[in-house]
């Protein structure tokens, strides 16, 4: 395994270790795999904390963890895309035809504020990267996933793709009314009316979905949390 992959699977095991555990469950399932708990982590996340413990060990035992949570190695194999790398932020992927990325980052904008770091693909692709391996790093390293169901969404065979791999795996999927209904696999699924909400309003609602969630609500929470001070710094 190249070290690029190895990093971003102690990553992908870092973020299922957050959403799962307390911290207290956390070192519980530490001490029970055998690993000794990371000492001098300053940062008051799980994630910073779950990484310290787990890069110094050696390869077959981080697959082992991997496979224990049932993390597959096609997707940690991905690294991150560029603008997700080395965020402690919820990953929220936001699902938009090419036409309405204004608003897609304008939406991406408003989140930011509550921890929540969106990928919007017109907006967060470097010119330099491929586009479409890019947007599969994005896929298979969110947290979440938002569609916005304007005009034209169902017919885009991209948008569709999109959904398909957020329901594949299972992450939370918020559905924005905005002109359209959503079909297909999602179609069953309450859908957020935009009606006349701003941008703001629409953030502070998604804030509150995904506090209340069970599958965001402990990464949610621990994105907004203040890191800890550390006592060894002189004031």
């Amino acid at each position: 395994m190249k070290i690029s992959e190895r990093l971003a699977l102690i990553d992908k095991i870092g973020r299922e270790l957050q959403s799962r555990f307390s911290f207290g469950e956390l070192d519980d399932y530490l001490t029970a795999s055998g690993i000794a708990h990371p000492e001098n982590v300053t940062a008051n996340s799980k994630w910073v904390y779950a990484r310290a413990a787990l890069t110094p060990l050696p390869l077959s035992k981080i697959v082992e963890i991997a496979d224990d949570l049932g993390i597959g190695a096609q997707g940690a194999a991905l690294s991150a895309p560029v603008n997700w790398r080395d965020t402690g932020l919820v990953r929220l992927f936001i699902s938009h035809i090419s036409k309405e990325k204004i608003k897609a980052t304008r939406l991406k904008e408003c989140l930011l504020p509550y921890g929540i770091s969106g990928f919007v693909a017109h907006e967060d692709i470097h010119p330099t990267l491929e586009w479409q391996d890019e947007i599969k790093r994005a896929l298979f390293h969110m947290d979440a996933f938002i569609a916005m169901h304007t005009p034209g969404f169902s017919a885009s065979v991209w948008t569709q793709q999109e959904v398909g791999f957020a329901v594949a795996r299972g992450v939370k999927i918020i559905s924005l009314k905005m002109g359209e209904d959503p079909t297909g696999f999602i179609s069953h699924r309450q859908a957020l009316p935009r009606l006349k909400k701003s941008a703001e309003e629409m953030a502070t609602e998604i804030d509150e979905l995904l506090s209340q969630d069970p599958l965001t609500k402990a990464l949610l929470a621990t994105a907004k949390a203040p890191p800890l001070i550390d006592d060894e710094i002189p004031f």
